[in-house]
């Protein structure tokens, strides 16, 4: 019973941290129809730029969020201006293959500077923990889980309470009625990527500080990130939170109750399920959105 109680817990502080990851690839797709498949090497790629600031400047996990989040945000714009804001037809099609190929350029680029060997971030707290319940929590999963929720309010008051936030939302329903009542489409559209990238930053650290990793981790990262926003509803951020939560659960109290072999492959077969009685997700629309 402790077993289970414990899986329970460090799945639902797990889930926070995927849903902070998987609401920037969500909210980038529900603004601007592009399914960001290097999510997952920019996971990595925050993970990496967290650990040069505490092997070589010796600077805190969490107060290196304040360099590498803003420093992802403009690699976000940079690269939204550069490659993304190109795509004018077919984008959802296009932009898998623009991203997919940024995607192995920063692989390659994060493999000839740091290898393929894995490395782990460290920090004090992140081998402490305190009991609970007769078992123990980390730290690093309890400050991460504040971290992501701290986060995501802030994108939520950002989105509904902020006149941005407003345009943001307006582009999410109808792109074209959106420029014809004076919004600037390609600049919330700039930003928005920048904000789905920067919020990477803050999902490496936590991943780099839990997990071992390298830039193949990327795969496992993005197939797990695109079945939470897919199984949530592509473009709704309270779906991919709920999603985030409910699978890293299930995935924590499979590979407790069964197999950690299982523990993944619950993810896909969770899915498939939900895919043949819901085809638009839990809280996807069956319609589509107009341009």
């Amino acid at each position: 019973m402790a077993l289970l109680a414990e899986a329970i817990v460090l799945g639902v502080l797990t889930g926070g941290v995927y849903a902070l990851m998987a609401s920037g690839l969500t909210l980038i797709f529900g603004v601007m129809d592009i399914i960001n498949i290097a999510q997952g090497i920019f996971v990595v790629l925050g993970a990496y730029l967290s650990y040069v600031l505490e092997t070589t400047f010796h600077i805190d996990l969490f107060l290196g969020l304040l360099i590498t989040m803003p420093a992802m945000f403009f690699i976000g714009v940079g690269i939204e201006w550069v490659f993304i804001r190109r795509i004018r037809n077919n984008r959802v099609m296009l932009s898998l293959l623009v991203t997919y190929a940024l995607g192995l350029v920063i692989e390659g680029l994060l493999n000839f500077f740091f290898s393929a060997t894995s490395v782990h971030l460290s920090a004090p707290y992140i081998d402490a923990s305190f009991p609970i319940f007769g078992f123990y929590i980390p730290y690093m999963y309890l400050f991460s889980f504040i971290l992501s929720i701290f986060l995501l309010l802030c994108l939520y008051v950002l989105i509904y309470r902020t006149r941005f936030g407003f345009s943001m939302r307006a582009a999410m329903q109808n792109r074209t009625a959106a420029t014809l009542i004076g919004i600037d489409v390609e600049r919330v559209s700039a930003i928005t990527f920048g904000l789905g990238v920067a919020l990477t930053a803050a999902g490496g650290m936590s991943f780099g500080a839990t997990n071992a990793f390298n830039a193949a981790s990327s795969y496992d990262l993005i197939s797990r990130l695109l079945v939470i926003i897919v199984l949530g509803g592509m473009g709704s951020l309270s779906g991919a939170m709920f999603a985030s939560l409910f699978m890293l659960v299930v995935s924590a109290v499979t590979d407790v109750i069964w197999s950690p072999v299982w523990s993944s492959t619950v993810f896909f077969v969770l899915l498939v399920i939900l895919l043949l009685f819901r085809p638009q997700g839990l809280f996807g629309k069956a319609e589509g959105r107009r341009q």
